[in-house]
């Protein structure tokens, strides 16, 4: 059980390298505008009831903040437009980790055992799948910092 945890997690780490590889390919088309606005959990209540405001938590109070330094807001003077864009590449990336994993994780169910593919996508959804989902929370939350900056002006 311990060997099917430290796969799920190692493979997760290799799924954001995949994550990122593929995104950089998909930056250069006309499909991604429209990956950069995807809104799957739009209701406060579920984010809140699925545990995105936990999971924030965990992101914020542990190593876990030093990873996409290129997200922060330091100051009235940071392009939030710039920070949506990094959040949009972040995203998209761990979507992508995501699916890559779940492939993977359906053939080991398959082929080995089913538990082996389910602890894999256990570790998938918390290592892909939630980061996702609290970038697209984060982009809400942008593109309102946004239109208020916009009418401001």
């Amino acid at each position: 059980m311990i060997k099917y945890f430290t796969f799920g997690i190692s493979i997760s780490f290799i799924s954001w390298i995949v994550g990122i590889i593929l995104n950089g390919i998909l930056l250069k088309t006309e499909y991604y505008k429209k990956l950069s606005n995807l809104n799957f959990v739009t209701n406060k209540t579920l984010n809140k009831y699925i545990g995105i405001e936990q999971f924030k938590w965990i992101v914020k109070n542990t190593f876990f903040k030093f990873f996409n330094q290129k997200i922060k807001i330091k100051d009235k003077k940071t392009d939030l437009t710039e920070i949506r864009k990094e959040m949009t590449i972040a995203e998209i990336s761990h979507l992508i980790g995501f699916i890559f994993v779940f492939f993977f994780a359906l053939y080991k169910g398959f082929t080995h055992h089913y538990l082996f593919g389910l602890i894999i996508m256990i570790v998938n959804v918390f290592m892909n799948l939630y980061p996702s989902l609290l970038q697209q929370e984060n982009k809400r939350r942008i593109d309102k910092l946004i239109k208020r900056q916009f009418n401001f002006k």
